[in-house]
């Protein structure tokens, strides 16, 4: 194999996190009165804590200060790391590690690029933090996705260009961002909403080793 680059996105992608960032923001939903659907939660996926908070306010066409906001957004991020306190490897999508190792044992550089400003203590409590050779997340970016701030840093830091970087992503702003950064998308999830990645696969158990070889 040629070098590469490979770049996870973190939630839906290497852990289900999902399921405890929607709890949390149901709970400050449902604190405001308003309704807050799974439904609604895809509108937040590879969105930022800031601009996700703004989106279930105007779900319920409410106005807030900047004060109530920010302690929502406090609020909102200590439950989440309360309920990631018992993590532990098993939180790891399915397929997920065989993949990691596969590129890790064919000398493939490995990136996380995540909005995620929790990415280390994750990647720590799933025991996976050394399958990568650089971290970038929501503590490095100004821009969030569809922006392409976060894959183009990682792509740089591990000293490869942007059309050999590849970019696994479950979220439309994510594929749209590794797109925009002219890098190969890789969509996990459903391909009717992951339409405009190049590739989709259900999740990792789908992507073979023959595959991986052939990007």
């Amino acid at each position: 194999m040629d070098n590469k680059a490979f770049i996870f996105d973190l939630d839906g992608v290497i852990v289900d996190t999902a399921k405890y960032h929607f709890l949390a923001w149901k709970k400050i939903a449902n604190q405001l009165g308003i309704e807050f659907t799974e439904e609604n939660n895809e509108l937040l996926k590879g969105v930022s804590r800031i601009r996700s908070l703004d989106i279930i306010l105007e779900l319920g066409n409410k106005a807030a200060s900047q004060e109530d906001k920010d302690k929502w957004l406090t609020q909102k991020n200590e439950d989440y790391l309360s309920q990631l306190v018992d993590m532990d490897h098993r939180e790891i999508l399915p397929g997920v590690f065989d993949v990691l190792q596969f590129l890790k044992s064919n000398k493939q550089p490995i990136a996380l690029g995540s909005a995620s400003k929790n990415a280390r203590p994750i990647l720590e409590k799933t025991g996976i933090l050394s399958y990568f050779d650089a971290i970038v997340d929501g503590n490095d970016v100004t821009n969030a996705k569809p922006d392409p701030e976060v894959f183009l840093i990682a792509a740089k830091l591990l000293n490869v260009k942007s059309e050999n970087a590849i970019v696994f992503e479950d979220s439309v702003a994510g594929i749209q961002a590794a797109n925009i950064a002219n890098m190969i998308s890789i969509g996990i999830g459903d391909k009717n909403i992951l339409h405009e990645a190049k590739y989709v696969f259900d999740n990792f158990t789908a992507i073979s080793e023959h595959f991986l070889k052939g990007l």
